[in-house]
Parts: C-alpha cells; structure tokens; sequence
C-alpha cells in the first residue's frame, strides 16, 4: 500500500532565509520534537545519515536512522528516507519525507512537509502510525526560529 501526507505554513521570511534553515543540518538544532539527533555520516549533503531517538512514548518505536537522498538548493527541496529502524520494523518497504521551500513574495514563502510511504499488505494495518504531527511541530519549530532570527529587509 503506498500512501502521502502533506502540510504547509506560511512564514513571514524569505525563501532563501527558509531554505538556509532547511537546507542545511541546522534545522536538527532548533527541532524541539526529537530527544536526540546524531549525526552518523555527512555534512548535509546527500549521504548525511541521522539517528534520531524520540521521547519515551512518542510512538511505537525509540529510534530510526535516516540518509538524505536528495538535496537541490536550486529548487530548495530536501529529501530523506529512513535507512534503519523505525517505520521498516513495522513492515514499511519506503518511508521518505520531503521539505520544500516555495517562494510566496520577497518577503514570505510556504513550507511544505510530504510523507511517502508503502507498506507491506501484511502489515498494513501499521499505516495508522504515520502522522504528520512531528513534522508540524519541527515546522513551527524553524518558523519561530526564522521569525526570531530574520534581519533580512529584502
């Protein structure tokens, strides 16, 4: 079974401010979500591989690992898909997610959050556990950072 979510906000900053954030590793630093981010491998690009450990009771599993598949700073998109643990111990064959950066003015843009995932039919009754609700949070994350951060008067 292969399924999506989405979301989006709008922040009140640049898009290229937005994607200084995002683009980079530096996103893992304002997150309020996760216990624990370690970066295993890389420095941003594609390759960089993270672990990241959630808070006791955050869902069904404690960690996953994940590996950037494809970072365009032209296009302002970022893509990841978990390597280890997490979603694949509950029978998911692909879960990627996906930040992108839209420029709305020269003053605002959109971030938007996309999950992908398929699963095995035998275990798809686990598609119940994808939420899009972490990814929220780490976008109102960066949003209150960009906000507090912006010095930009383009």
């Amino acid at each position: 079974m292969h399924g999506t979510l989405a979301t989006e906000l709008e922040v009140n900053v640049p898009a290229h401010e937005a994607w200084e954030l995002y683009g980079t590793l530096h996103l893992t630093d304002v997150t309020h979500f996760f216990e624990k981010i370690e970066i295993l491998e890389g420095d941003g690009a594609v390759g960089t591989i993270l672990k990241f450990t959630l808070p006791e009771g955050a869902t069904v599993f404690s960690t996953y690992e994940e590996e950037y598949t494809k970072v365009d700073n032209r296009k302002m998109i970022k893509e990841a898909e978990i390597i280890e643990g997490g979603y694949l111990d509950l029978g998911f064959t692909m879960y990627r997610t996906r930040f992108e950066i839209i420029k709305k003015s020269k003053t605002s843009c959109v971030t938007r959050t996309t999950i992908e995932y398929d699963v095995k039919e035998e275990d798809v009754a686990n598609f119940t556990y994808v939420s899009i609700l972490p990814m929220i949070s780490i976008m109102k994350d960066a949003a209150a950072y960009l906000l507090a951060n912006h010095t930009s008067e383009d």
